[in-house]
């Protein structure tokens, strides 16, 4: 029987099999999963800025420069191995525009360039992303396939 355990914004959680790791609320902020395949182990963060930039006393979770480091070193303490390790990503949706204006800072764009970005720099392989658009997302991720099920309102729902 599996556990569905929710990951709050600015948060992440790690898991095993058979457990299902669950975030919703997917506007600008985006969604960025690891996976081990082989011990099924992995995480979810819930990613609402790029970067830190050195704020101190600041939620780390938050970003994606300091999140996904420490995400990275729980699933390895689960197990799990670099080497083997896959992510998908979900999100990065521009929520805000008015005709005539261009878009507000583009934060969703800028936060799945930072997730990108920052697995390369982690030498972690990103297999697939449904990132974009103006819609929001409510994701699972089911540690024992590695399927990342992506839900929206108006745009239905796909497997990744």
């Amino acid at each position: 029987m599996s556990n569905v355990i929710n990951v709050g914004m600015a948060d992440y959680k790690t898991a095993s099999t058979p457990d299902i790791l669950m975030t919703a609320g997917l506007g600008s902020c985006v969604g960025v999963c690891l996976h081990d395949p082989l011990l099924k182990v992995g995480g979810l963060a819930h990613i609402m800025l790029p970067k830190a930039n050195g704020k101190t006393g600041d939620n780390p979770f938050k970003y994606a420069d300091t999140a996904i480091a420490l995400m990275l070193g729980e699933v390895l303490a689960l197990g799990g191995m670099r080497g083997r390790l896959r992510a998908k990503m979900a999100g990065g949706a521009q929520m805000f525009s008015f005709p005539g204006k261009p878009p507000i800072l583009k934060i969703g764009d800028r936060n799945a360039e930072a997730v990108a970005e920052e697995l390369k720099h982690l030498g972690i392989p990103l297999v697939t992303f449904d990132t974009g658009g103006s819609f929001g997302r409510t994701i699972h991720f089911d540690l024992k396939t590695g399927e990342l099920r992506v839900r929206t309102i108006s745009h239905g729902e796909k497997i990744i």
